[in-house]
């Protein structure tokens, strides 16, 4: 059974960093298709704010480009969300998702809160 288990969530200043980590049980991460973190804020739709296909590639939607970053270790079997230089907008539960094409998993997600 996959299981993803997010953790480095919390509170942070505007312009601070935060790096969250996704820790998958069950399955090789490498096996995924694409794996991503998605977020989502109160009142508002999931949406997608990085993505890391299984050949490596990235995507990011312009509001996180160029402050946030995907990576992967499959030796830990854990995916990252390095984000920098955050702002109150990026006050979210953060989740992430593996795909395998036909099924997709979800994390339970973690809380960032970004306030002075």
């Amino acid at each position: 059974q996959v299981q993803l288990v997010e953790s480095g969530g919390g509170l942070v200043q505007p312009g601070g960093s935060l790096r969250l980590s996704c820790a998958a049980s069950g399955r090789i991460i490498r096996s995924f298709l694409i794996m991503g973190w998605y977020r989502q804020a109160p009142g508002k739709q999931r949406e997608l704010v990085a993505a890391i296909t299984s050949g490596g590639i990235t995507n990011y939607p312009d509001s996180v480009k160029g402050r946030f970053a995907i990576s992967r270790d499959n030796a830990k079997n854990t995916m990252y969300l390095q984000m920098n230089s955050l702002k109150p907008e990026d006050t979210a539960v953060y989740y992430c998702n593996a795909g395998l094409g036909t099924y997709d998993y979800w994390g339970q997600g973690t809380q960032v809160t970004v306030s002075s």
